[in-house]
């Protein structure tokens, strides 16, 4: 019996539900609510019908309800009625046959394929795929090797190191030798030159010799006149300026380095009379000017100032130092004979008090250019007969007291 194709989906709702195969519409499968064809014909031993349709298959196969008898309308025809109970063993036999059959195809050529193309393995992601001990085993594996870049690091590091302190010990010995081979050479061009210089010397160098034998001969007789100083202090009136701004500040004298030797610049005045000179700037303010002693040209001493506190006398020397003025008679400035002893006394004292010698005496023109003492600096052979006379008092003083206990 041949049949043509079947369109199902132009019979109505009620010839749709008796046919063969026709899935009844449902949420759950809803492709089989479209049009379906089936193509319908007799087996070979003519015992049923075989619906190639595989919704149809399912329903003659028992995979659907079962299916008794079916309204079928062919296009351009009249619906016929077709008795299809008869195809339900028959065509679920031969259609699960063919089933078997097309799987087992389908089996044979996929592991035939396989065996000649073996497929490649897929990739798969390291983290999912491998098994806790694989992971740990990975871990440990990196770990190790891990540990072995920072060991090797660490010898490369170590070894450089060790160079480098190498070369720092090479260059310290290569300094050092330089070092000693600069001293050794420049002592022996400093002993050749001295040499020479001796071989080939004349007057320049004997005085040259000459110059250094006076230099220890005066630091000697220095030395010896500071030990020897035993010189007492002299009678004077200790009158103490009022502490003002302007003569005496009252501010600490920290140390003594020289002795410095003033004169009045006030012909005829007496030692009286410029102290009261010092003790009125207090009042008038009009200079700042002061002496530690006054000396007149009676011979007579007057103290102003402590010795523990600073004069204005000398601008930068102040507060190192001690000041002497001295009165005058002469229009030259020069001393009196009172007033030079009553000054080479004063300042061997002074120069005991303080571990200086004779040359540690300075003129107020030593410190600034002023012209003061006038006398002393206008005649610089009467400044150095004055420290010659004050050396050899102070020995002399010595030689008596030596004298004196014996």
């Amino acid at each position: 019996m041949e049949l043509d194709f079947i369109d199902i989906s132009k019979a109505d709702e009620q010839e749709r539900a008796h046919m063969p195969g026709a899935v009844q519409q449902s949420k759950s499968n809803k492709k089989f609510n479209k049009s379906i064809f089936l193509d319908i014909s007799e087996d070979a031993g003519g015992d049923g019908l075989i619906y190639e349709s595989e919704g149809v298959n399912r329903a003659v196969a028992g995979g659907g309800s079962p299916v008794i008898r079916t309204a079928v309308k062919n296009p351009g025809k009249a619906i016929v009625n077709i008795d299809v109970s008869r195809t339900a063993e028959g065509g679920k036999s031969r259609s699960t046959r063919r089933a078997a059959e097309r799987e087992e195809r389908r089996r044979r050529d996929t592991d035939t394929g396989r065996e000649r193309n073996p497929a490649p393995a897929r990739r798969r992601n390291p983290q999912s795929s491998r098994s806790p001990q694989s992971n740990r085993n990975s871990q440990s594996g990196r770990n190790a090797q891990d540990g072995a870049r920072e060991r090797k690091a660490a010898q490369l590091k170590a070894q450089r190191e060790r160079e480098l302190r190498r070369r720092r010990r090479r260059r310290q010995q290569i300094t050092a030798k330089l070092t000693v081979l600069v001293f050794m050479v420049s002592m022996v061009s400093l002993l050749l030159f001295v040499f020479i210089k001796l071989v080939k010397g004349g007057p320049e160098n004997v005085e040259t010799v000459k110059n250094i034998d006076a230099v220890r001969t005066e630091k000697a007789a220095r030395r010896e006149v500071i030990k020897t100083n035993k010189t007492q202090k002299p009678i004077m009136e200790e009158d103490f300026l009022t502490v003002n701004e302007y003569s005496r500040p009252g501010e600490k004298l920290e140390k003594v380095n020289n002795i410095f030797v003033h004169y009045t610049a006030n012909k005829g005045t007496s030692a009286a009379q410029n102290r009261s000179y010092f003790e009125n700037l207090g009042i008038t303010g009009e200079t700042s000017a002061s002496a530690h002693f006054i000396i007149g040209f009676d011979g007579e001493i007057v103290q102003c100032i402590p010795l523990e506190e600073i004069a204005y006398a000398v601008q930068k020397r102040n507060y190192d130092s001690i000041s002497i003025e001295c009165c005058y008679l002469q229009e030259n400035g020069e001393f009196t004979e009172a007033t030079y002893q009553s000054l080479i006394r004063l300042s061997a004292w002074l120069l005991n008090e303080y571990n200086l010698a004779p040359e540690d005496m300075r003129r107020h023109y030593d410190e600034g250019g002023k012209k003061c003492p006038l006398y002393y600096v206008e005649n610089e052979d009467a400044w150095e007969q004055f420290l010659k006379d004050l050396r050899d008092y102070i020995m002399a003083g010595a030689a008596w007291e030596a004298g004196g206990s014996n």
